[in-house]
């Protein structure tokens, strides 16, 4: 029988600097309705599938936003223009915002499931939650799209080593 493999010890704030060092657009989650509104900002989003529109949205399970995800099993990402970093923070809890409160200073809409969307947001993921994978802190959530809206014109905000950066210089190459 082979003898298991030795794992390091990595501890969370290693895992954290490391992970800083990934480049990764910003979104704003959004879910509920009326004043049962909340949401969180996330750069854990990723596309799962073009075959089946769908996309990859983690959220910790402690957050005050979990409760409403699985409540109405229907969400938004909303990648955030260059010009949209209060509308990171605010999301992000920053100045005690809260559910509701969040949405302040920024302008909605709503797509085909009815959860908020940003107006003038870089592009908008209009989802509806088809699984839930828990591990560990955080649920894995896979999200059907079922509309999108997407705007060319402007460019993206980013998170990088802690904090929130935008693109400088023109595209040399496209793949």
């Amino acid at each position: 029988m082979d003898s298991p493999i030795a794992r390091p010890n990595v501890g969370q704030s290693a895992f954290k600097l490391s992970m800083r060092q990934l480049a990764g657009a910003v979104s704003v989650i959004t879910v509920g309705e009326d004043d049962d509104r909340t949401g969180f900002t996330a750069t854990s989003v990723s596309s799962l599938s073009a075959d089946a529109p769908s996309v990859i949205v983690s959220v910790n399970r402690a957050s005050s936003s979990w409760p409403a995800v699985e409540k109405y099993r229907r969400f938004c990402v909303n990648v955030l223009a260059s010009d949209q970093e209060h509308v990171a923070q605010s999301f992000a809890g920053f100045g005690g915002r809260r559910g509701a409160e969040r949405y302040a200073d920024a302008h909605w809409y709503s797509l085909s499931t009815g959860t908020a969307a940003l107006k003038d947001a870089l592009t908008v993921l209009d989802c509806e939650l088809e699984t839930v994978l828990n591990h560990h802190s955080h649920a894995i959530l896979i999200g059907r799209v079922c509309a999108i809206q997407t705007r060319e014109d402007i460019e993206p905000l980013l998170y990088w080593r802690g904090g929130y950066r935008r693109l400088s210089g023109e595209v040399t190459s496209r793949p």
